[in-house]
């Protein structure tokens, strides 16, 4: 996954590689729910509490560090649109 690569834009393989990378223990839970379900970054980013239960996750100490880390990910995400947008105002 090429990690400048805005989450937004990450396809359901990105997402894949995300959850082996920062999840390894959940790999086999979550692998067959992403395919299934073809989530991409977008649909990443939307993710709650209920989904991720849905998906598999059980733990409530590991539904709580994804929402945490799915919730970095969405100010990295925001953080990456108000550079654009201020690049476009205040083109270098």
């Amino acid at each position: 996954m090429e990690t400048s690569k805005r989450v937004s834009m990450w396809s359901v393989q990105d997402v894949l590689e995300w959850i082996e990378r920062c999840y390894p223990s959940l790999v086999g839970v979550l692998q067959k729910a992403i395919m299934k379900h073809a989530i991409s970054g977008r649909a990443l980013l939307r993710l709650r509490e209920h989904h991720l239960h849905l998906l598999g996750v059980e733990d409530e100490d590991q539904k709580q560090e994804i929402l945490q880390d799915l919730l970095l990910l969405r100010v990295q995400e925001e953080v990456g649109e108000l550079d654009d947008i201020c690049s476009e105002c205040f083109p270098a």
